[in-house]
C-alpha cells in the first residue's frame, strides 16, 4: 500500500494550525479502495481464463487443437479460479453483514 500521509502532510496548507486527517477513517478509506481495486482484477483474471477455456474448447471441437490435455488444463484451471472468486466473494458478503450487525 502506498503511504500518502507524508505527501498529504507536506501540502501547504492556509494554516499550520489545520491538522489533516490521517486517522482510521481516511485509511480505512484507502484500504477500501485498494481491496476494491484488488477484488476487479481477481475479476478480470476470471474473465480471462473462462474466455481462454472457451477458446480451447472451440479449438478442439473445430479440429485447430488435438491436444485434448491442454483443454482439460484450461478448463480445470478456469473451473478452479471461478470457485475461487465465488468464495471470495461469500466471505466478502459475511464480512459486509458483519459490519453491518455491529453495534455502534
Amino acid at each position: 500500500m502506498i503511504n500518502t500521509n507524508n505527501q498529504i502532510n507536506n501540502i501547504p496548507g492556509p494554516s499550520p494550525s489545520i491538522k489533516q486527517n490521517t486517522g482510521p477513517e481516511q485509511q480505512s478509506g484507502s484500504q477500501f479502495a485498494d481491496a476494491t481495486r484488488a477484488v476487479g482484477k481477481l475479476v478480470a483474471k476470471v474473465d480471462d481464463l473462462q474466455v481462454a477455456s472457451e477458446v480451447s474448447i472451440k479449438d478442439l471441437l473445430a479440429g485447430r487443437n488435438s491436444d485434448i490435455t491442454q483443454v482439460v488444463s484450461a478448463v480445470a484451471k478456469a473451473d478452479m479460479s471461478f470457485k475461487l472468486l465465488v468464495g471470495v466473494r461469500n466471505k466478502l458478503i459475511e464480512a459486509y453483514k458483519q459490519t453491518m450487525n455491529m453495534q455502534i
